[in-house]
């Protein structure tokens, strides 16, 4: 069976003619659960300004959510980092961005490549969480598949953004234990950076906003907050907010970086 094109990754070639002769690119990535789906209007966005555009879509999601019970971080950051280092050898310059899981992904990504990477630009990253019962997943895990799904939470009456509407508890313990190696390691992003923050989100709480910049070792950050939107704020009514905040951010950022 045929999946909904909406669901396949996102590749926009990069028209330097329009960003001033260098080749600019950019990588999004999708939160768990989700798929290119919340990230394509942003993509697309940022495409038709120019620059070289991926979305992936990561290891076991847009099939089954018992699919990504057999996924762990390991698969997800190789895939994207994967996709990094092809973008990086076609472009002059690659800026890196995320939502939620994806922009824990992301930061991981900003920490290993250090000033490779011209940017960073995460929309309500997930790297820890205030939450108990996670301290049960050890356990948990093995006794039951899924709890309810984390999806779609999103302030915009209409909209969907099609995860899975189970959460695969031995994924998701793979993501929470990646989780203190890389705050462990966030002293090594030096990257400008973005921070969209929704100021209600019902999947990401506040724990991991003051973690992230305090931990960085980035002299350029930016906060940009969205009273808006829900946790998927790339489809909600900020959404335009993020383009736009962030296409102002990478034409800097590149900028200071080719000095052009």
């Amino acid at each position: 069976m045929s999946r909904d094109p909406e669901f396949e990754p996102l590749t926009i070639t990069a028209r330097p003619e329009l960003t001033g002769g260098r080749r600019i690119g950019v990588l999004l990535s999708h939160g768990f659960t989700g798929s290119p789906v919340s990230m394509r209007p942003w993509g697309r966005y940022l495409g038709e300004l120019g620059y070289g555009v991926r979305v992936p879509l990561l290891p076991g999601h847009a099939t089954t959510w018992q699919d990504l019970n057999t996924r762990r971080f390991a698969d997800w950051y190789g895939h994207l980092s994967a996709e990094y280092d092809a973008l990086a050898a076609e472009h002059d310059v690659v800026v890196v961005g995320g939502l939620s899981m994806g922009g824990c992904l992301a930061l991981r990504l900003a920490a290993d490549k250090g000033a490779d990477i011209a940017g960073v630009m995460v929309v309500n990253p997930a790297v820890a969480t205030k939450r108990l019962d996670v301290k049960a997943l050890p356990v948990i895990k093995h006794l039951v598949g899924s709890f309810p799904g984390i999806a779609n939470d999103i302030k915009k009456p209409g909209v969907e953004e099609h995860g899975y509407t189970r959460t695969p508890l031995k994924a998701i313990h793979s993501l929470i234990q990646a989780w203190k190696p890389l705050i462990a390691d966030l002293p090594n992003v030096v990257s400008p950076l973005i921070y969209f923050r929704s100021v209600d989100d019902h999947v990401v709480d506040d724990a991991s906003q003051p973690i992230v910049l305090d931990r960085i070792s980035s002299t350029d950050v930016e906060v940009v907050e969205l009273l808006e939107s829900f946790h998927v704020a790339t489809l909600d009514n900020d959404a335009e907010t993020i383009f736009a905040r962030s296409a102002e951010f990478i034409g800097r950022v590149v900028t200071e970086v080719t000095g052009a």
